[in-house]
């Protein structure tokens, strides 16, 4: 009898812990994929293709929370990007988009793991094309000679808080660079602040990542022991009328090299927004204009238009468009991942989205 009452006052223990420690995980997604036309692809011509991920990456993941008590919760999240074309990862590694595990309370959200940088979390809200591979250089820019003045999306080995009270929000990630004896070679950082207030928003933010020093793999592929830093500079703002919505953004980026190599440095402008005509159709539009100092005279312009039809709350069709040139004869592209073979570079998707 002892023992029958023992184990039913353990049972209504666990119980109540259950009860009280509420806890879910929800499991999410994006699955995207399109036909692109471009022209002056190669030197051979244009290009018709298959596209995954042309609106937004194709993604998956798991999300959860468990309720601690007293306002404090515990929060994971991971995130795994594949190809809608042939169902292969993105990355080698599994959750290469995001594995991150933390505590969030009243007083802000402290996350550890791979993840999305600040900067990238508080200008997505600004770019008027949603940081869409077709097309948008919010993120990166021309990819074209080899060179990509963009910011820092994510930061591997990190540690990150969100603050939010009242109209204001701060934030900042730092990223261990895991090299032995040298605490700065291969580490990033970043902060952010940002305001909203009705209709309105802005923000503001700075990044860098320091090079690989003598490191023999770095953490970033594009720090191969020259590169002395890389340093972002981005601001945005945004204002809703209701229907349609307007969105302004910069960035200024520089690299400096341990070599004499001369340093780099470019100036990113774009403006645009969106109009909402019937709540199922939507057109955006944005101009980018990247004004590149020193050697390079290029200075790129990129004008990008979607029109996008709701079939539902989750599942989308949409037409993009895109035009992108570059002065004195300098070859361009209209997306970060594809590299021109003209001055000019003409592109157009038809793509369907579903979420869940």
């Amino acid at each position: 009898m002892k023992g029958c009452k023992m184990a039913l006052a353990m049972s209504a223990l666990s119980c109540s812990g259950l009860a009280h420690a509420q806890s879910s995980v929800t499991i999410y997604g994006i699955v995207d994929a399109g036909v692109e036309y471009v022209n002056h692809a190669s030197a051979d011509g244009g290009l018709t293709r298959f596209v995954s991920g042309a609106k937004n990456t194709s993604r998956w993941g798991l999300r959860g929370v468990e309720d601690l008590g007293g306002g404090l919760k515990a929060v994971f999240q991971l995130e795994s990007g594949f190809n809608v074309g042939d169902g292969r990862f993105d990355d080698d590694a599994i959750f290469g988009r995001r594995a991150t595990v933390g505590l969030s309370s009243r007083f802000g959200q402290l996350t550890l793991g791979r993840m999305y940088t600040t900067t990238y979390d508080y200008l997505l809200p600004f770019d008027p094309m949603g940081y869409a591979q077709n097309y948008s250089w919010a993120t990166s820019s021309t990819a074209t000679g080899g060179r990509k003045d963009g910011m820092f999306t994510r930061s591997s080995n990190a540690v990150r808080y969100d603050g939010e009270f009242g109209g204001f929000k701060f934030g900042g990630t730092f990223g261990f660079g895991n090299v032995a004896g040298d605490f700065r070679a291969s580490s990033k950082y970043g902060v952010g602040v940002g305001y909203g207030n009705g209709p309105f928003a802005a923000v503001a933010t700075f990044d860098r990542q320091h090079g690989a020093g003598t490191s023999a793999s770095p953490a970033d592929t594009r720090f191969d022991g020259r590169t002395n830093y890389i340093q972002g500079i981005h601001a945005g703002l945004s204002y809703d009328f209701g229907s349609a919505k307007a969105m302004a953004g910069y960035r200024n980026y520089r690299r400096t090299f341990t070599t004499n190599a001369a340093g780099q440095l470019s100036d990113m402008y774009w403006l645009g927004g969106s109009y909402a005509f019937t709540p199922y159709f939507t057109l955006f539009g944005a101009v980018y204009h990247q004004n590149i100092k020193g050697a390079s005279d290029a200075d790129p312009t990129l004008f990008s238009l979607r029109a996008q039809y709701a079939l539902s709350k989750r599942t989308v069709l949409y037409l993009s468009g895109g035009y992108a040139m570059a002065d004195n004869d300098r070859t361009v592209s209209l997306s970060r991942d594809m590299t021109g073979a003209a001055d000019t570079q003409v592109g157009v998707t038809a793509g369907l989205q579903h979420r869940f």
